[in-house]
């Protein structure tokens, strides 16, 4: 990296607070038996953002909201509600979703349309809102607004879960100024345009148009370059706010730390996958364009053939050979100019023999697998994430709803 960005702490630890001028909420709203499933983080002071939303056809109601208040640049606060994505419930979804933003709105005192509001879990159930309705009653009574909100990262962080096994937090600094990031999502996952909930906050002072092309060019580089099962979700979406509380940056350090924040949350979903044993990483280099690069490393980390036999830790390294052959439009692609490597081991073209097949085996038994494929097409790169493919993945979404 060019700057040096701090990394205070990231994972699951409870050291990680937010940037200055952020406070959160976390409670239980009957979305599930156990646990907190309601999140609020909110800016003490105006802010700017920006915001990046699934392409789904099937695109929720809270995704259709929030894209309507994104388009102001000046959200102040988030609300999540885990367990239930209130997508395909018709109108009377659009107007759930629209009073849990209004009763936010009237908590913290803010216009409704600084709201942005995400929904995550099971498709095509209404929320319970009778439950919610007396979980957001009860905070409105406290009467503490801002007080109340006594929550870190982490608690948000779990508060947004479903099938994750664990949060996800991550935290970079950049001048005088701090980033802590958020996300949950580990299923139903190939991200397009953005990904999964990702919530992004900042103290530093930051332009609207800069912060909108910081974000653009890390979720192109990290969240849109993984997969876990090759499936966009109807509720993605990913923002950042940004409160000026500790002061201007430079524009372009700071664009670097929130990819390099954003990179950190990407891998720790994708190690998180469902049912993931294994991170699986794909570079492909010496590609004719990035878009090339992308869509032949795509074709390789959503391969279940590819992601079996990582799981397996079976050096079936043909298997490769297919996931890039499938590319049928990319005629400028020719086997004879293609090379393939598991880590630091080649075994294409060259014919692996059985001391590098044991030594392949050996390095698909790490946890980390990184496959490298070089096209011969032209210069660019592009590495993408995923996990491996194991019967845990076919329990969990076998049994999602029951």
């Amino acid at each position: 990296m060019t700057h040096d960005h701090a990394i205070e702490s990231g994972g699951d630890s409870d050291s990680v607070t937010w940037p200055t001028g952020f406070r959160a909420y976390t409670g239980n709203g009957g979305l599930r038996a156990h646990g907190d499933d309601i999140s609020v983080v909110a800016s003490d002071r105006p802010a700017v953002s920006a915001a990046m939303f699934t392409r789904s056809l099937f695109a929720g109601p809270a995704v259709v909201l929030s894209r309507a208040h994104a388009a102001g640049r000046n959200l102040r606060a988030v609300t999540t509600l885990a367990q239930n994505a209130n997508v395909a419930t018709g109108r009377q979804g659009e107007e759930n979703a629209a009073e849990v933003v209004r009763r936010v709105a009237g908590i913290l005192g803010i216009p409704e349309g600084e709201v942005l509001i995400g929904s995550t879990g099971v498709i095509g159930r209404p929320l319970p809102m009778d439950t919610i309705r007396a979980h957001f009653d009860e905070a409105a009574g406290s009467g503490r607004g801002l007080a109340a909100f006594v929550a870190g990262p982490l608690d948000v962080a779990r508060a947004m879960m479903t099938t994750d096994t664990r949060p996800k937090t991550a935290v970079r600094t950049v001048g005088q100024a701090r980033v802590v990031g958020v996300a949950k999502g580990v299923g139903m996952l190939e991200p397009n345009m953005a990904t999964m909930l990702a919530y992004l906050f900042t103290d530093a002072d930051v332009t609207p148009a800069d912060l909108d092309g910081a974000l653009r060019s890390a979720v192109d580089r990290t969240f849109n370059c993984l997969s876990v099962d090759t499936d966009t979700s109807t509720s993605d979406t990913v923002a950042v706010i940004a409160n000026g509380a500790a002061g201007p940056v430079d524009p372009a350090e700071f664009a670097e730390a929130l990819a390099d924040l954003c990179l950190d949350l990407t891998l720790q979903l994708a190690g998180d996958g469902e049912g993931a044993t294994k991170l699986l990483r794909v570079t492909v280099a010496q590609a004719g364009d990035h878009a090339q690069a992308k869509r032949v490393a795509k074709s390789v980390v959503n391969s279940p053939l590819v992601k079996t036999a990582v799981h397996g830790a079976d050096p079936n390294w043909g298997r490769v050979l297919m996931a890039v052959g499938k590319n049928t439009d990319d005629t400028d692609i020719a086997p004879d100019k293609v090379t393939v490597r598991f880590g630091d081991v080649e075994v294409y073209p060259e014919e692996p023999g059985a001391d590098t097949l044991d030594a392949l085996a050996g390095i698909m038994r790490r946890d980390e697998v990184h496959i490298v494929i070089t096209l011969g097409t032209g210069e660019a790169e592009a590495t993408v994430y995923g996990c491996d493919l194991s019967a845990g993945y076919v329990r969990v979404n076998a049994d999602y709803t029951t």
